[in-house]
């Protein structure tokens, strides 16, 4: 189902003001998405890309250039930023979406379930051709509940290898968790889009945007 780009308009405007004014996120999306009627998909964009100014202000103070990482430890937090890729690899650009705080955010996400495809591998060598070229430690978290992650991890160590690039993966219960404790312990960069994740760790890298700069195709946001 198409997204109503009018509909969501107002619906988004709504949604800030509401935001602004102190409501809770899930009951000011509750309210603008039973005024305006909107599909599933309509209220995933407004789920994922509306936040209050003060929010806003706070995660954009925490990105960072992609030329920080050199040498630095890089947590990275695995399904979230594969799947945003792939869509990239896919070309699936109808899906991603430039968000309020700044962050590239997959309409698509959808997370506790994954099926490796032709653009598993060529996702993960995009994401490690970028990060190659800055020479950070790098750690990769994968939820270790999700179908075949333990296929996923041994694949993505086998990359970081022939990329001699210093670095391993992490099967994981509680990937947020164990990012934000690592964060607190080490100070590393994150790259995530997750909001509960970005509100809680000090630097975010918002990977898919290199990958997007890399190609050209920011304007297709």
């Amino acid at each position: 189902m198409q997204i109503r780009k009018d509909i969501l308009q107002d619906a988004s405007f709504d949604l800030k003001f509401l935001l602004n004014r102190g409501y809770r996120k899930k009951n000011a999306l509750n309210f603008v998405s039973n005024k305006y009627l909107l599909s599933k998909r309509e209220r995933n964009y407004l789920a994922r890309s509306i936040y209050s100014d003060l929010v806003i202000k706070s995660r954009m103070d925490k990105i960072v250039d992609i030329t920080v990482i050199e040498n630095q430890f890089l947590l990275v937090d695995g399904y979230n930023v594969l799947i945003t890729v792939e869509s990239i690899c896919k070309k699936d650009y109808d899906s991603l979406i430039l968000c309020d705080d700044g962050i590239i955010r997959d309409l698509n996400a959808i997370f506790g379930k994954y099926k490796f495809s032709e653009y598993t591998k060529r996702a993960l060598d995009n994401i490690l051709s970028i990060i190659s070229a800055y020479n950070p430690i790098i750690k990769f978290f994968y939820d270790k509940q999700v179908s075949f992650s333990g296929k996923l991890a041994n694949m993505t160590e086998e990359l970081i290898n022939s990329y001699k690039i210093e670095g391993d993966t992490v099967l994981s219960s509680n990937v947020d968790f164990d990012i934000v404790k690592m964060d607190n312990i080490k100070n590393c960069i994150v790259a995530t889009s997750d909001s509960a994740v970005i509100d809680k760790v000090s630097s975010i890298l918002d990977l898919p945007f290199y990958m997007l700069q890399k190609r050209g195709l920011k304007s297709r946001l």
